[in-house]
């Protein structure tokens, strides 16, 4: 061996080494730098008051600042498809509903793939959503909303965020269940939405616990049935639409984080774990189960089985519905 090779090779392999540890060397300093997480709604509504809760705490784990950017429109998907076309790198990310699972059913063409563009992060939360009208709506329960419905069948509308949200996907299932037809009115956000529900300018909604509840309380609106499969720890007085009169129904709203997809498994497990954290301080939780929220933690892998599962549900729900967006 020649005295240059005897030089080259010990650090040839000091090099190859070193240049071993660089992918794991450098995700161990993420973050480094504050975390953009986008609400693909304007404020207000189940998705921005969930991540406005967790954000602070967030940050505290992360040892860096987690700022809420609410970039609204076309139904969460301008957002949702900012943060697909991100750089995979962990500093942007999205609190999405299950209306990711349903989208791709409602339109023939979105700007990104729920499966493709993706990589989940976390389940944080779940929350009921409950059938309300305004008190001038002559129906105690549901089955006399039902009949009242079929006796005057152009004369109630209800109020969504938009199209194409879970909201409105609840009130088309109810719709279709019931054989009635309540006419949709979408709104931009959830605050115009109720707005309008409270000054009875529309009839009818059904919106998140979280949105909803404060209003149930004081009388100025009137709860029909909630659309879980069993009773909101919130309002336990009020049945689920199951009992109430439509065996069988059930349509969840769950929140999911995501970060773009190929965004490496240990930023991913980071932000898991500190979401987890966060979710579990009594602070963040007694805050969230107050808003009307059920705080239900799903890891990267657990998500990532929930979101092909209600891929496969509301595929076959949109279709026997009929209802599409374009």
């Amino acid at each position: 061996m020649t005295s240059l090779m005897r030089w080259w090779m010990p650090l040839a392999l000091s090099l190859g080494a070193f240049s071993g540890t660089l992918p794991a060397f450098a995700q161990s300093r993420f973050p480094d730098h504050p975390i953009r997480f986008v609400v693909p709604f304007p404020p207000g509504g189940g998705n921005d008051i969930l991540a406005r809760a967790i954000a602070p705490k967030m940050g505290e784990f992360l040892g860096q600042p987690v700022v809420i950017d609410n970039k609204a429109g076309a139904g969460g998907n301008i957002g949702t498809d900012l943060v697909a076309k991100s750089p995979p790198d962990g500093y942007t990310i999205v609190i999405a509903s299950n209306q990711i699972t349903i989208n791709p059913w409602l339109y023939s063409k979105l700007p990104f793939d729920i499966e493709r563009d993706f990589t989940p992060v976390a389940q944080a939360a779940s929350v009921p959503m409950v059938l309300v009208v305004h008190p001038s709506v002559a129906a105690n329960n549901l089955r006399e909303f039902i009949a009242l419905v079929k006796a005057q069948p152009d004369k109630f509308n209800h109020s969504t965020p938009g199209d194409g949200t879970p909201q409105h996907i609840a009130f088309e299932v109810f719709n279709h269940a019931a054989g009635i037809k309540v006419t949709h009115v979408p709104y931009k956000g959830t605050g115009p939405a109720i707005a309008d529900l409270l000054a009875g300018q529309v009839q009818a909604a059904i919106g998140t616990m979280a949105s909803l509840e404060q209003h149930v309380k004081a009388g100025k609106l009137r709860a029909l049935g909630v659309t879980t499969p069993k009773r909101s720890q919130t309002l336990p007085q009020v049945p689920t639409l199951a009992e109430a009169g439509l065996p069988g129904f059930e349509v969840p709203l769950w929140y999911s984080i995501l970060a773009p997809a190929n965004t490496p498994k240990e930023v991913v497990n980071r932000l898991s774990s500190d979401i987890a954290k966060s979710l579990a301080t009594p602070e963040i939780r007694d805050r969230l189960t107050g808003q009307g929220f059920e705080v239900n933690y799903l890891n990267a892998e657990q998500m990532n089985d929930l979101i092909k599962r209600d891929m496969l549900r509301w595929q076959k729900s949109i279709r026997d519905i009929g209802l599409k967006m374009d």
